[in-house]
C-alpha cells in the first residue's frame, strides 16, 4: 500500500524545522489591560532651574566634639564644639551651645557662647543672649540688646580698604544722629 510511503509535506516541515524557528502567531494583546504611564523625572519637561537648598548639619546639645568642621552647606550647633568651623554656607550657634575656635561662614548667628574670632562672614547676628570673646570681622553686624562682646569689630569695610589700626577698649560707640 502506498498510504504508509506517502509522506505529507507540511507533517514533513514540521518534523525537519526546529521549534524555535518555525512560525507562531503573535500573542493577543490583553484589551483589559493599559499600562500605567507615569511620568518620569528624566524625561518630565525642563522646568526653570532653582539654587539648591543646602542641607543643614546638627551638633545635638547632648553632644560634645572636639575637631574641625570643613564644607558647604549649614551647621547649627546646640551642643559643645571645640575646633575651628570653616564653611560655605551659615552657622548658627543655639541658646547654650559653645564653641572655642574660629569661624569663617557666609552668615554667622549667635545665641551662644563663642570663644573665638570670627575671621570671614558677609553677616553676623548677635542675639540677646550671644556671649563672644574673640574679634568679629564681617561685612554687616547686628547686636541685639544684652549681647555682650569682647574684642575687636571690623565691620562694613571692603576687602582692601581697611581702616588704620586704631586702639579699642572693647566697646562700641554709636555715631551720633541729627534730628
Amino acid at each position: 500500500m502506498a498510504i504508509f510511503n506517502q509522506s505529507n509535506p507540511q507533517k514533513k516541515d514540521a518534523v525537519d524545522t526546529p521549534s524555535f524557528a518555525r512560525e507562531t502567531p503573535p500573542p493577543q494583546a490583553n484589551t483589559d489591560f493599559a499600562p500605567a504611564t507615569l511620568p518620569r523625572a528624566d524625561f518630565a519637561a525642563p522646568q526653570a532651574q532653582t539654587a539648591p537648598t543646602a542641607k543643614e548639619s546638627l551638633i545635638a546639645s547632648d553632644l560634645t566634639i572636639e575637631g574641625k568642621i570643613e564644607g558647604a552647606g549649614h551647621v547649627r550647633i546646640a551642643g559643645k564644639f571645640k575646633g575651628d568651623a570653616n564653611v560655605e554656607g551659615d552657622l548658627s550657634l543655639e541658646r547654650g551651645a559653645k564653641l572655642n575656635g574660629s569661624v569663617r561662614a557666609n552668615k554667622v548667628t549667635i545665641a551662644g557662647e563663642l570663644e573665638g574670632n570670627i575671621e570671614s562672614a558677609q553677616r553676623v547676628e548677635l542675639l540677646e543672649s550671644a556671649s563672644v570673646v574673640g574679634d568679629i570681622k564681617a561685612g554687616t553686624l547686628t547686636v541685639a540688646a544684652g549681647s555682650k562682646i569682647r574684642g575687636h569689630i571690623d565691620c562694613g569695610w571692603e576687602s582692601g580698604s581697611a581702616p588704620a589700626t586704631a586702639k579699642s577698649n572693647g566697646k562700641a560707640s554709636a555715631p551720633a544722629q541729627d534730628a
